[in-house]
């Protein structure tokens, strides 16, 4: 059965959208990942994830892959990449919860909305919640 990814407010490590990432590369490669995800793996948000945690997408990868928790998973990232401290989650954190809300991601996320048929939707105001909404019509 092909299933969206997790929720991106949960977190690994305290930062959101981690353990998303992460169940999109174990769904993926069991297959279960629906399609209208297999696009963005690690560009965009993983990118970015990646940049901030210092491992390329191709290590974090494998190393999910290999087994383990997010926070076993989160672990090895600080190990292999850099440590996070509470001043990089603030950062992202806030970055990531607010894409798309007057920035210059703005465009794209109206954009993604009319594509999925949430033109009309005010309440969608983030990548967050189109990712919210998307899901639920995926599922």
């Amino acid at each position: 059965m092909k299933r969206p990814p997790t929720d991106p407010y949960e977190t690994a490590g305290g930062l959101y959208y981690l353990p998303r990432m992460l169940d999109k590369i174990r769904k993926h490669a069991a297959g279960e990942l629906h399609e209208d995800y297999h696009a963005n793996l690690g560009i965009s948000f993983d990118a970015r994830m990646c940049h901030v945690l210092g491992v390329s997408y191709a290590d974090l990868k494998a190393r999910t892959l290999a087994g383990g928790t997010n926070e076993e998973v989160f672990a090895w990232c600080e190990a292999h990449g850099r440590a996070i401290n509470d001043l990089d989650r603030l950062i992202w954190n806030g970055f990531a919860a607010k894409r798309g809300w007057r920035d210059d991601a703005s465009a794209g996320l109206e954009r993604d909305k009319a594509s999925s048929g949430f033109a009309g939707r005010a309440d969608i105001q983030t990548y967050f919640d189109y990712w919210i909404a998307d899901d639920a019509r995926l599922t």
